[in-house]
């Protein structure tokens, strides 16, 4: 199935769910509403005709230009792209799924955006939501063990947002 057929396929079985495509990319990306997420992603890997069987990364971008003057020239608002690479070994072809969600829930500076997690569908999302969560700061919605995986417990932040301070300090021992 190519990129046409497979769009127009879940555009007819989730009226509204896709948002944007993009069949001229080098890797070709739909844009999925981050509350119909969990519904698309199940048929993604359940429908037959699309069998994606491996969830290759989840990677969090933030797009956010902390210097007022470079942000008065930016097309876009600020936000986070959750950004999935799915994979049908079976049927031999590639996805990625772009999800966008606001920097901070509710506009609420330090609530973390949410997203389903897929843990349920893709045993290897554990770990990429965790990875995700902990130094982009998104949420993962049903995950059965959100936490820090590379930052530790106590870690302040999530150090590959935009606006990310390091901190002069840790436990006493200065860096920098």
């Amino acid at each position: 199935m190519n990129f046409q057929e497979l769009h127009h396929h879940l555009e007819q079985k989730f009226d509204g769910a896709i948002t944007r495509a993009e069949s001229d990319a080098i890797d070709p990306w739909i844009e999925v509403a981050p509350e119909r997420w969990f519904e698309v992603a199940k048929v993604l890997r359940n429908d037959p005709q699309l069998a994606f069987d491996y969830l290759n990364c989840i990677s969090g971008i933030d797009f956010c230009e902390p210097d007022a003057k470079k942000a008065a020239k930016v097309s876009w608002q600020p936000h986070v792209e959750v950004v999935y690479h799915l994979s049908s070994l079976t049927r031999r072809h590639r996805l990625v799924v772009k999800l966008l969600v606001p920097r901070w829930k509710d506009d609420q500076p330090g609530e973390l955006p949410q997203v389903p997690s897929v843990t349920s569908l893709w045993s290897t999302a554990n770990w990429h939501e965790r990875e995700v969560y902990d130094l982009v700061g998104v949420e993962f919605s049903g995950h059965p063990d959100l936490r820090r995986i590379l930052c530790p417990e106590d870690w302040l932040g999530h150090p590959l947002r935009k606006d990310y301070q390091m901190p002069l300090e840790y436990h006493g021992i200065r860096g920098r």
